[in-house]
C-alpha cells in the first residue's frame, strides 16, 4: 500500500483493505478516532493551482468528502470557509491548520445546517469573510440506517430531509446571487439515488432528490454563467460509515464487494471537486459524477 499519488501502482492495493475493526461511534462522529485513518489528502495531494483566487463555501468541512475538499482547494489556490457542527470542532481544527499551512485563508464558521438561519447566515458571513463567494460545495449529510420501515422515525426523517435536502435550497438560494459568472455550485449525491439500500431509506430518498434538484438548478443558473454538478460517490471510508451510516458488522467489510475490493479514500474523490469548481470544467454543468469503485450509476 501507499499514499504516493504520482506513481504508477495497482490502485486495488493503493490503500487499506477490510476487514476493519467494528469501532462504532456516536454520530456524528470523528474522523481522528477512526482505524485506519482515512486520507484526506493530508500528505497525499498536490496541487497546481486550479483555483488561484478562488473563494468557496464548503459544508460538512471537517471530515470525509468535505475536508478532503477543502485541503483539495486550499492547495489548488483557493480561500476557504468551513461549515461544520461544533460537536465536531476538534476535527475542524486540524482542517483550518491544513488550509492555512497551504497559504491560504481558512474561516470557521459552526452551527446546523438544519437551521434555515444558520444556512442564511452561514452564506452572508462566508462571503464577508473571504471578501467575495465564487464556490458552494453542499457536501454535509446525515445517514443513519434503520432495519425497517416501521423503524424509521419521523424525526429520522425529517431530520435527514433537512440535513441532506432542505439545507441544500437554502444555500442555493443564499448564494446564487452572490456567486459570479465562472462561479460552480457542487452537490454530493450518492450512488444511493440510484441503488438503494433497504436500510437506508431516508438517505437513499434525500440523494436522489439531491440528483433532481441539481439538475434543475443547473439549468436556472447557467443563465447566469454559473455550473451546477454534483459527485455521487459510491464506498468510501468516512466517519459517516462507524457512527451509525452502516451496521458495525457491515463496517468490518466496508468497501469489500467494490470492484477495487476496498473502499475509496476521500483524497481519491478531491480532485473530481477541483475539476468541477474550476475553469478547467468551463462546459461542464447538470452533470452527475461517479466514483463508486466500479458499480457504475444508471
Amino acid at each position: 500500500m501507499s499514499d504516493d499519488r504520482t506513481t504508477m501502482q495497482d490502485p486495488r492495493y493503493q490503500y487499506p483493505r477490510p476487514p476493519f475493526d467494528r469501532q462504532p461511534q456516536p454520530a456524528p462522529g470523528l474522523a481522528a478516532k477512526m482505524e485506519p485513518r482515512p486520507d484526506h489528502g493530508e500528505e497525499s495531494y498536490r496541487g497546481h493551482g486550479r483555483m488561484a483566487g478562488r473563494k468557496a463555501l464548503i459544508t460538512g468541512a471537517d471530515s470525509g468528502i468535505g475536508r478532503a475538499v477543502a485541503i483539495a482547494f486550499a492547495r489548488e489556490g483557493a480561500d476557504v470557509a468551513l461549515s461544520y457542527l461544533e460537536s465536531e470542532e476538534a476535527d475542524a481544527r486540524e482542517v483550518v491548520a491544513l488550509v492555512e499551512a497551504a497559504g491560504r485563508k481558512a474561516l470557521a464558521l459552526p452551527g446546523d445546517v438544519t437551521s434555515e438561519a444558520y444556512c442564511r447566515r452561514l452564506v452572508e458571513e462566508a462571503e464577508r469573510g473571504l471578501g467575495g463567494l465564487d464556490t458552494l460545495v453542499v457536501n454535509a449529510g446525515r445517514q443513519q440506517t434503520r432495519p425497517s420501515v416501521e423503524a424509521l422515525s419521523s424525526e429520522d426523517f425529517d431530520r435527514t430531509m433537512k440535513t441532506n435536502l432542505y439545507a441544500l435550497h437554502w444555500l442555493a438560494q443564499a448564494a446564487a446571487p452572490r456567486l459570479p459568472p465562472g462561479g460552480a455550485v457542487i452537490t454530493t449525491a450518492s450512488v444511493q439515488a440510484y441503488e438503494p439500500s433497504a436500510i437506508l431509506l431516508d438517505y437513499a430518498t434525500t440523494k436522489a432528490g439531491i440528483v433532481a434538484y441539481t439538475k434543475g438548478l443547473s439549468k436556472q443558473l447557467i443563465e447566469r454563467g454559473i455550473r451546477v454538478n454534483a459527485v455521487a460517490p459510491g464506498p468510501f471510508w468516512t466517519v459517516l460509515q462507524p457512527s451509525g451510516g452502516q451496521p458495525p458488522e457491515k463496517v468490518e467489510q466496508f468497501g469489500a464487494h467494490s470492484a477495487f475490493g476496498r473502499p475509496g479514500q476521500p483524497v481519491e474523490l478531491a480532485p473530481v471537486y477541483v475539476l468541477l469548481a474550476s475553469q478547467e470544467g468551463s462546459f461542464i454543468t447538470g452533470e452527475v459524477y461517479g466514483i463508486t469503485g466500479g458499480a457504475g450509476i444508471a
